[in-house]
């Protein structure tokens, strides 16, 4: 019979290449309409409510991709929608989460150091987390600030910065990090669930009554669009934080995940701006540059800003072990095979 742990951990491996693949599928879309929507040429000509159009070439042949800005005259006989890839990602990401952190609460998810809670404490705090990030968000985008992009945006930051303080006061530091990457997925799949799909189908089914659709509905779906846009690189950075300890494992942890935030809008916005023909702002990359040094050394010299000493003399009951022969070839060991993720 297969031994459980074999099991557990085939189911993880599973679930996380599951996640991988629903992600990449998502996140390529995102990126691709986002380009493309950036991209569009407006020309004398276009059919009554087109707002732009695109050619594209890729696969050994040609594209002709035409955006109305609301809806056609119309409804197509055939339409395509883009939500599964979204909803299989949050969905494999939030079995992820149990999989790993709820089931080895203790080991992946609890820090006595930090919270001294018990397993079933720390795993309502984590949906609670997820789920009052969610409706934070939400309020903020229907609250008059979602009128003001730029404003909405600054304050986005600032709440997500709290966050990432917040939680690195609830759980390991490894743990934080994930979570506010799964709060910030969760917010990025709901847009897709709550808003840019519910809209998009009381756009269809104006058309299929007959009238004509209301352009509000449109602007708001691509206002959460824009943000899953600039939300997504951080996103990758703090699920793939859990392997690099440099990362989660400083007190100034949310001081990293604050400015990967502001990296990942850097990207971005380089991207998107050279889609959209407007230029090629190279600064962002510099910028980007100058504050993963500077992740790089709130990682490696904290106690510099601390004034806690540079090294610790060992415990008596540690001192038996480093006495130990064999204990240079555990020690080699453990910072090869297991530092990196434990």
């Amino acid at each position: 019979m297969m031994d459980f742990a074999i099991f557990w951990d085939w189911l993880s491996f599973a679930v996380r290449w599951l996640h991988v693949i629903t992600g990449i599928a998502w996140i390529g879309s995102s990126f691709y309409f986002v380009a493309l929507d950036l991209g569009l040429r407006q020309r004398p000509g276009l059919p009554a409510g087109a707002f732009g159009e695109e050619w594209q070439v890729h696969g050994g042949g040609f594209y002709h991709i035409q955006k109305y800005l609301v809806a056609p005259a119309e409804m197509p006989e055939h339409l395509t929608w883009f939500k599964w890839e979204s909803y299989a990602t949050w969905l494999s990401g939030f079995a992820m989460l149990c999989v790993v952190y709820y089931a080895g609460a203790d080991f992946f998810l609890i820090d006595p150091n930090v919270l001294n809670i018990s397993a079933p404490v720390g795993i309502l705090l984590s949906l609670a987390t997820i789920g009052v990030g969610w409706i934070v968000y939400d309020l903020l985008c229907r609250s008059p600030l979602g009128k003001s992009d730029t404003g909405l945006m600054l304050v986005l930051y600032c709440v997500l910065v709290f966050i990432a303080w917040g939680l690195t006061h609830l759980f390991t530091g490894r743990a934080a990090f994930l979570h506010l990457g799964a709060i910030t997925a969760t917010i990025m799949s709901a847009n897709v669930f709550m808003v840019i799909i519910p809209n998009q189908k009381i756009v269809v089914a104006d058309l299929i009554a007959g009238r004509k659709p209301d352009p509000r509905y449109g602007k708001i779906a691509k206002q959460r669009s824009l943000h899953n846009n600039y939300l997504t690189l951080p996103v990758l950075f703090l699920m793939l934080s859990n392997h690099y300890p440099l990362a989660f494992g400083t007190q100034f942890n949310w001081v990293i995940a604050s400015l990967v935030f502001i990296i990942g809008v850097l990207i971005r916005h380089y991207f998107n701006t050279v889609h959209a023909r407007k230029g090629n702002p190279t600064w962002t990359w510099l910028g980007a540059a100058v504050l993963f040094m500077i992740i790089i050394w709130l990682s490696t010299v904290p106690k510099v800003l601390t004034g806690e000493p540079k090294t610790s003399a060992a415990s008596a009951a540690a001192q038996v072990y480093i006495a130990s022969a064999h204990f240079p070839a555990v020690r080699d060991t453990v910072l090869g095979r297991c530092s990196m993720c434990h």
